[in-house]
């Protein structure tokens, strides 16, 4: 089906922030006309430190040179190795309005693994910060033909911005891929700018809000989201440069609007319950929640804080954005709206995409059985209801076959268990007992939920719930045992459960 959504979206934004939302071509083309627009309006700030939007494009200029300095090749790619930070934004500014790739590298990867991007990916430059420079001493030593830029050097002599197409490559993220193997997707200037784009709909204040960086911008929902959305609208991105001071600077900055994964946002919400005070601050009015299963419960317990929880879905390989739910409140467990300017395919309750939000391929790597005709296959499974609201199902490689040959989706399951208010997580798994393969199921309670319920045996009251909804699904989704757990599962740098190995 080709989606036409925009108009969908309209009613649930300001009808003069809905006019402003246009689209635009590049990078340079947006970035020109905010740095007129928004000129003296504060775009970045730390705990020490505030940037204009005029002050920016200053240091973004300044550093066009060096980068011209370094980097050899009308399409040169070129790699920034940084942790969150002013200077992390203005490289990326810089590299992108030059009509550049950039290679946005997370921060933990070790010289080896820097040495071995720079060869795979083709690095003309890379940029790095200084405190992690260890990390690319190697590439240093080994590779003459790239040229290295510590991220606080500076030029005497600005150079302009440089015009380029909407098709011309703009960026390169890291990802797990359909398969889990990491890979590294290429944006076009027209997919990031498509996701900036899409990141505006939904939100009923969208221009001139204040933003808490936490997630890292080497990461999809980080970079496009929080970064790009935040300077297309006008507004100020307060950088976060420690998660343990996350609390701290929230009471200092009083953000309006935050991005984030729904693990941390369980964990805002516990805090706030266990203080008896909302730990995001009086002022923040939307979060938006994705990169994993966002529970109803948490959309419930923020609507009675005067927030909106606003959860949606997106890939990487999508330039982030592929769906927005602006009724999480009235439909809790869907993903929302299709965002415009895609086409949806569902084949076999898998989801197939093409767009202008979607990468240009995988750099370097066997592409066989990601595209079929042209279309992107997620990998993710998917239904539609009649008011055209998307719902995942579950992932294709998350699939239990049991010997009966009956399918099951953990997700699918682990969804019914979780509309427990006082379920936090669970995984649903296959297990072998004896020479039986079972289905298992291990639970994470929400004890600030579980210790005000009063119970003389939490435990047993628990599992007794569960056993009511177990008893609620099909004979073949049952599982035989359940476990509760005293301590979170095992998680991705995204947050996401790592999932127990198949049988």
């Amino acid at each position: 089906m080709i989606t036409d959504t925009r108009e969908k979206f309209r009613k649930f934004t300001k009808p003069e922030d809905f006019e402003r939302i246009v689209e635009r071509g590049t990078v340079s083309e947006m970035w020109g006309i905010c740095v007129k627009d928004f000129a003296d309006r504060i775009a970045v700030q730390t705990i020490d430190s505030k940037h204009t939007y005029a002050e920016l494009e200053r240091d973004a200029a300044l550093f066009r040179t060096l980068i011209l300095e370094k980097a050899k090749g009308e399409n040169a790619r070129v790699a920034v190795l940084a942790q969150n930070s002013y200077d992390l934004v203005k490289a990326f500014i810089a590299v992108t309005t030059l009509g550049l790739t950039a290679v946005i590298m997370p921060a933990h990867l070790d010289k080896t693994a820097v040495f071995g991007c720079c060869l795979k990916f083709g690095i003309s430059a890379l940029v790095y910060q200084g405190s992690l420079e260890s990390s690319v001493e190697l590439a240093q030593k080994k590779l003459d033909h790239v040229g290295f830029i510590e991220i606080t050097e500076t030029s005497d002599t600005p150079t302009e911005m440089v015009s380029c197409t909407p098709e011309t490559p703009c960026v390169m993220m890291f990802t797990g891929g359909t398969t889990g193997k990491s890979k590294c997707a290429l944006l076009s200037n027209c997919a990031v700018m498509q996701g900036t784009v899409n990141g505006c709909y939904g939100v009923w204040d969208v221009f001139y809000q204040r933003y808490l960086l936490v997630l890292p911008l080497s990461h999809v929902f980080g970079l496009i989201r929080n970064l790009m959305t935040s300077l297309y609208t006008g507004s100020t991105m307060f950088i976060c440069k420690n998660n343990k001071d996350m609390f701290r600077d929230i009471a200092v900055f009083k953000p309006t609007i935050m991005v984030m994964v729904p693990a941390l946002a369980e964990m805002s919400l516990t805090l706030s319950k266990q203080f008896g005070k909302n730990m995001l601050g009086e002022d923040l009015k939307t979060i938006i929640a994705g990169a994993a299963v966002v529970a109803p419960y948490l959309i419930e317990e923020y609507d009675k804080m005067g927030i909106k929880l606003l959860q949606g879905y997106g890939l990487t390989e999508s330039a982030n954005l592929v769906s927005g739910n602006p009724l999480s409140l009235e439909y809790p467990e869907s993903i929302g709206y299709p965002y415009p300017n895609q086409e949806l395919r569902i084949v076999d309750g898998e989801l197939w995409l093409k767009g202008k939000n979607m990468m240009d391929g995988y750099v370097g790597e066997d592409e066989e059985g990601v595209y079929e005709d042209g279309w992107f296959k997620t990998g993710d499974l998917i239904r539609i209801d009649e008011n055209g609201l998307l719902y995942i199902t579950g992932r294709i490689k998350e699939i239990i076959v049991l010997p009966n040959g009956e399918n099951v989706s953990p997700a699918e399951v682990e969804s019914k268990f979780n509309a427990l208010p006082f379920i936090q997580d669970s995984q649903v798994f296959e297990d072998i007992e004896g020479e039986r393969h079972i289905l298992a199921l291990e639970v994470v309670p929400r004890m600030t939920v579980v210790s005000k319920m009063g119970l003389d045996n939490p435990k047993e009251y628990i599992i007794s719930e569960l056993e009511k909804v177990n008893a609620s699904l099909p004979a073949f989704e049952r599982v035989n045992r359940i476990e509760i757990r005293d301590k979170d599962f095992e998680r991705t740098p995204s947050m996401k459960i790592v999932r127990y190995k198949k049988c």
